[in-house]
């Protein structure tokens, strides 16, 4: 069965912004290609497409809703029904030429929601209907977003229940999905997201230096935090948990990179750092393209640091353990990334961790963290766990 990843709508693969969903779109449609699994990717039309190697078929829709955007504002929302109904049409078209069943594979509760309400079940009968949950709020105690999540997210419920596969990310959102859904145990299937090992690598001490020297960060230690500056993500809560360490060593800085979601939230941050008495030691340094600009961002910390209330997936962290960079999770999601991760939920916590990273065993638990991402997190096997259960 041929196989059609869909892009979301939201940036055009392969994504020029940092851009969770749209790398996994990307990349797994570079594993299934690598097995010789026909694929195709349908994704919103652009003029502005990273170049590319990609089986793409586009799907038109007017140029104002071409463009990424971060805001995530109305026009988001329009862009997103319009890309979904557009989206429709072109998988009406393809399901009526099929001459064997096929395989779709959603990431984005509109694009499906729309699917199911316009396409008739006759054409739907000719493909197995796979929907990956990206959203972190399944990750969170269903007592706390039980009302949110039939409210804002009754398109995601609908679509899960009418897929006939339902991936999830984590433990946590398997159960309430389960549960609180009541989608069929055999229906839900718990996966990771991969990470590009190749793309993601350790660079070598005289690289690492050249970067930081671009970044005016030469002989500075480095917590990073990857992410869009939002309350969810928490740059503010990072930097609470970091102040006691920064006041310690004024070699130790914090910077943090991503695109500004919120304007508000981020004044917020700089007016902590002020307040907080570690302004010189808090750099925020923009939004770096993904791929290899990300690549040479991960490697000039000594550690990157997660801090999100609700993720379905860190990707942020798997990334950092393939640059051989350790991952500090300060959250208290339910995840345990293996090798190269350490849970610190104090400040206390934290400085322990961090005062290892310059020792011999910091050298190891980098060692340990490259190794556990091509181990536990190449595409390659990601790709087959769900080739494996779409095709069953």
């Amino acid at each position: 069965m041929k196989i059609y990843e869909i892009g979301t709508g939201y940036t055009p693969v392969p994504a020029q912004v940092p851009a969770a969903t749209e790398s996994v779109v990307e990349e797994l449609t570079k594993a299934f290609m690598a097995m010789e699994q026909p694929v195709e990717i349908l994704d919103i039309s652009t003029t502005h497409r990273a170049p590319h190697d990609l089986p793409i078929t586009e799907v038109a829709v007017p140029s104002l809703f071409t463009r990424s955007d971060v805001s995530l504002g109305i026009v988001h929302k329009v862009k997103r029904v319009v890309y979904s109904l557009a989206l429709a049409a072109k998988l009406k078209k393809i399901l009526k030429a099929a001459q064997e069943k096929v395989v779709l594979h959603f990431h984005n509760q509109y694009n499906a929601y729309f699917f199911f309400k316009t396409v008739p079940a006759k054409l739907r009968d000719k493909a197995v209907i796979a929907y990956t949950n990206h959203n972190g709020y399944w990750s969170l105690p269903w007592s706390e977003t039980c009302d949110t999540m039939h409210k804002r997210y009754f398109q995601e419920i609908d679509a899960m229940k009418r897929a006939d596969k339902v991936f999830v990310l984590n433990p946590v959102m398997r159960n309430n999905v389960i549960e609180q859904v009541g989608i069929p145990s055999d229906r839900v299937v718990l996966t990771a997201n991969g990470v590009n090992t190749a793309l993601f690598h350790p660079l070598s001490e005289e690289e690492i230096a050249a970067v930081k020297a671009e970044y005016g960060l030469a002989g500075k230690r480095v917590i990073l935090q990857v992410g869009s500056v939002n309350e969810n993500k928490g740059q503010g809560r990072s930097m609470e948990l970091l102040a006691p360490l920064l006041k310690k060593d004024k070699n130790v800085v914090f910077a943090y990179a991503g695109g500004i979601v919120s304007a508000e939230y981020h004044q917020q941050v700089q007016k902590l750092a002020q307040d907080l008495d570690i302004t010189d030691q808090v750099i925020y340094l923009g939004m770096v393209s993904p791929g290899e600009q990300m690549n040479r961002l991960y490697n000039i910390a000594e550690a990157t640091i997660f801090a999100s209330k609700y993720e379905g997936f860190a990707l942020v962290s798997v990334e950092s353990l393939s640059a051989g960079v350790p991952a500090l999770l300060c959250s208290q999601l339910a995840y345990d990334f293996g090798d190269g991760s350490v849970h610190c939920a104090t400040a206390e916590e934290l400085e322990k961790a961090y005062m290892v990273l310059g020792t011999a065993q910091g050298a190891e638990l980098r060692r340990a963290a490259r190794e556990n991402a091509v181990r536990r997190y190449s595409w390659t096997s990601i790709a087959q766990e769900y080739s494996k259960n779409m095709f069953s």
